[in-house]
């Protein structure tokens, strides 16, 4: 497999992408969409104002990247490569993804729209939901020990199917744990 070091990739077309192993590269403005990056190595890359809609992310390794102003709709990650998986989320769109039964402590979603993502099964504790919208995400069995939502909004977790040890809400946003008992807040 091919490697790739200190690299910026702009504007450039997906055909032009081999599978290989990219280390501390840079892509911006780059339409990845229901493109194959199966088997990719991605590692300590930064993806600014890119597409990555509907991609193929079988066995992708994702380790520390960081994804900014990225549209990411429909990435099933449980698909990619669990080995040290860890991103960061800046501005991101993640509608109807999933992180079904990941190990994904300590993420950082800022400023992201997460409507009708999946987190089933999901270890998320110490992750940071800042100023990110979570309607309909699906919160079941996930755990959010330490998890920080105070300023997450729109998010409905059942605290008798989650596990949220420590986890950080805000006083006017706790009406996301109540919901579904039927308790009206006024």
């Amino acid at each position: 497999m091919n490697y790739f070091s200190d690299q910026q990739f702009t504007k450039i077309s997906t055909e032009k992408f081999e599978k290989a192993d990219y280390e501390n590269c840079i892509f911006t403005e780059i339409n990845f969409s229901d493109h194959n990056l199966s088997d990719f190595k991605f590692s300590d890359c930064d993806f600014k104002d890119c597409d990555l809609s509907n991609a193929k992310i079988h066995q992708t390794a994702f380790r520390e990247v960081v994804f900014k102003n990225c549209k990411m709709i429909g990435l099933n990650f449980e698909d990619a490569h669990s080995f040290n998986i860890s991103f960061k989320f800046e501005d991101c769109i993640l509608d109807h993804s999933s992180f079904y039964q990941l190990d994904i402590r300590k993420t950082t979603f800022k400023n992201s729209s997460l409507k009708e993502v999946d987190f089933t099964e999901t270890n998320l504790s110490n992750s940071f939901f800042d100023h990110s919208n979570l309607t309909d995400a699906v919160f079941d069995r996930t755990i959010l020990d330490n998890a920080n939502l105070k300023n997450a909004i729109n998010f409905s977790i059942d605290p008798t199917k989650n596990q949220l040890k420590k986890t950080k809400f805000a006083k006017d946003n706790l009406a996301g744990l109540l919901d579904r008992l039927q308790i009206i807040i006024e």
